[in-house]
């Protein structure tokens, strides 16, 4: 990957990293915003816990994925993070939340941006220092 775009990839990590995590741990303090209201009435239906200890559980994974975006692997996490925000963008547009749902339907696309953005910062560095170390050209 062209090295012009590390820090546009580090900025796009630690704010998909910082908003996951903040998000999860929001969960618990509802300090943001009352959570529960966005779970969608046909979605609370099918729970098997109230809407209060779903979204714990949804804190949990929202805050573990963030950690994972900023400290673990990058790429894995924002594919989940991917996955997680059209899940929920899903429940929103059950729930009649339009205008967020079209919000972490972008976001989903930025986190997807994220992962393959970090994979390919992972996979580029191994050929050019390998063609250094060889002699070899580094151009294609």
């Amino acid at each position: 990957m062209d090295t012009r775009l590390n820090g546009t990839v580090t900025a796009l990590r630690i704010a998909i990293g910082l908003m996951a995590t903040l998000a999860g741990l929001d969960k618990f303090f509802n300090l943001l915003a009352n959570w529960e209201a966005y779970v969608a009435p046909i979605a609370q239906q099918f729970l098997p816990v109230s809407a209060t200890a779903f979204m714990g559980v949804v804190g949990f994974i929202e805050f573990t994925v963030g950690i994972t975006i900023l400290v673990i692997r990058p790429s894995l996490g924002a594919f989940v993070a991917s996955a997680w925000l059209i899940l929920v963008a899903i429940n929103l547009v059950l729930g009649g939340h339009l205008d967020i749902a079209v919000r972490d339907v972008v976001l989903a696309v930025a986190a997807f941006a994220l992962g393959e953005f970090e994979q390919a910062r992972a996979a580029s560095p191994a050929p050019i220092a390998d063609a250094l170390r060889s002699g070899r050209s580094v151009t294609a």
